[in-house]
């Protein structure tokens, strides 16, 4: 069986031809079948041509290794790379299609039967999956993308990839060449963005075309090679019904927090890193009407709102001389020129949140922001310390009155320590008493303990008191139950 019919694609004559086989090997002139028997085990690559890409890979394979090795794979599939991008000339740039897997197919069955190495089936197969990857993915990380089960990649160096799966970090088998080959990876990423990295700047934020978060750094900041973690996003759009069957929230708070958003109250989410903080403010801006024009603000563009009428705003960083920078705050204050009737601001991480939180006491009700902090308590500290980075030198209680007039429900996203993803708080702030902002939990979460298994056992209640900003829920047509809020009337029964 020829090469091409075990990888499923048909044979057709090549249009650009590749590098000459290594001898002993006779010339091919076409993607003739392969007879797998009767091809050495050895493999001879041939030498690299005058023509080849500046960046073309020498593969060094250990014969002492199997065939099959992942080492002696990854090598391999580096080697086929460099061979087939040579041939391709100033097609190297492939985007993933049925036409461009078709003539991979081509491209490998010649490059494969020019390497001299005998393969199983699926082995072949798997070799084949590699190439296109590195062509038209990000490579050996590409296959961890596709599964849909990893929340995050983390990729330590060459030599060291860990996933997140259902909250847990775990070791995988993937590794890379060499740190050179984490650097390609990392090029074909930023590239389209138009963002770089370098030594002078050894740092860089950027997405992937699914909306996935990337963060890199390499050397020298990076000590023991280039550092890739990127923050995967469900390909399917979440809504509040799928928090609730995964336990993130209780029904009640799910009805309770559509009241809110539609009924255009300042929301802030807080939470920990990696506590789920931008796939709740993804849920809260599904309950925007369709029939509002939203702004969104981020340093990189992450949020996927299901709205039609939605302008996003990214950060853009400062060019080599350090010129053209745009921050968060440049866009926070543009976007009050644009008409928005929500803003929606990805994370607070500095100046801008006093802008932010002038916004939402000048006529922009319902916007939407994130923070980090642990507690709601915490993120109204974390308010304090980053408007006083604004530099416009207010007094305390000046800011603490703005954050009591503006922000009316905080919204506090955890992790707990098996992994689940909760909401631990519903907090109503509701003004000033003295030199304090008062605040008043609608919904807490209480832990009672762990299973054998080691899962904490926990329940999304109510505090049972009703929140001050009921008038404006009923106002908007929102006439919650008593019972939404643990409430117990006369005569009834907890």
């Amino acid at each position: 069986m020829s090469l091409l019919k075990r990888l499923g694609g048909t044979a057709q004559p090549p249009e650009v031809p590749v590098a000459a086989p290594p001898p002993p090997l006779p010339p091919m002139r076409g993607p003739a079948p392969i007879p797998l028997a009767e091809v050495p085990v050895t493999v001879i690559p041939p030498e690299p041509r005058s023509t080849a890409p500046a960046s073309s890979h020498t593969a060094t394979v250990d014969d002492s290794l199997p065939a099959t090795d992942p080492k002696r794979m990854l090598d391999l599939s580096l080697w086929v790379v460099d061979r087939i991008q040579a041939s391709l000339g100033n097609q190297s740039e492939l985007k993933r299609s049925p036409e461009s897997e078709k003539l991979l197919q081509e491209r490998f069955a010649r490059t494969y039967q020019q390497a001299g190495v005998n393969l199983p089936d699926t082995a072949v197969k798997h070799l084949f999956t590699m190439v296109c990857d590195e062509l038209m993915g990000f490579g050996p990380i590409q296959q961890l993308l596709n599964d849909d089960t990893v929340s995050e990649v983390m990729v330590n160096g060459p030599n060291q990839v860990y996933v997140e799966q259902k909250g847990k970090l775990r070791l995988t088998p993937v590794r890379f060449a060499s740190d050179e080959h984490v650097l390609k990876v990392i090029d074909r990423i930023i590239r389209p963005l138009g963002r770089r990295v370098d030594r002078k700047w050894p740092m860089v934020d950027a997405r992937l075309p699914d909306g996935s978060r990337v963060n890199a750094i390499i050397p020298p900041c990076a000590i023991d090679g280039s550092t890739v973690t990127i923050r995967k996003f469900s390909k399917n759009k979440l809504k509040v019904d799928d928090l609730i069957r995964f336990g993130s929230l209780s029904p009640e708070m799910g009805e309770f927090l559509r009241a809110c958003v539609i009924s255009r109250l300042n929301i802030v989410v807080s939470g920990g890193t990696g506590s789920g903080k931008t796939t709740l403010l993804n849920v809260l801006s599904n309950f925007i009407p369709e029939d509002e024009r939203i702004v969104t603000i981020e340093d990189s563009a992450e949020l996927q709102l299901a709205q039609d009428h939605v302008v996003r705003l990214e950060a853009k960083p400062a060019e080599v001389d350090g010129s053209g920078l745009v921050s968060i705050r440049d866009l926070v204050k543009n976007s009050l020129r644009m008409r928005p009737e929500r803003v929606v601001i990805g994370e607070c991480r500095g100046g801008e949140t006093l802008d932010m939180l002038q916004a939402m006491n000048t006529g922009h009700d319902g916007s939407l922001t994130t923070l980090h902090a642990n507690t709601p308590r915490d993120a109204l500290a974390r308010m304090e310390t980053m408007s006083m980075m604004a530099g416009m030198d207010l007094p305390l209680r000046v800011i603490r009155e703005q954050i009591a007039s503006a922000i009316d429900v905080i919204v506090q996203q955890s992790r707990l320590d098996d992994g689940q993803r909760k909401v631990s708080y519903i907090t109503e702030v509701q003004g000033m008493e003295g030199e304090t902002v008062v605040l008043q939990d609608i919904f807490k979460l209480e832990m009672f303990g762990k299973t054998p298994e080691g899962k904490i056992q926990c329940e999304m209640r109510p505090s049972g008191v009703r929140p001050r900003f009921t008038p404006r829920l009923k106002a908007h047509g929102f006439d919650l139950p008593p019972s939404i809020f643990g409430t117990v009337l006369p005569g009834q029964r907890r």
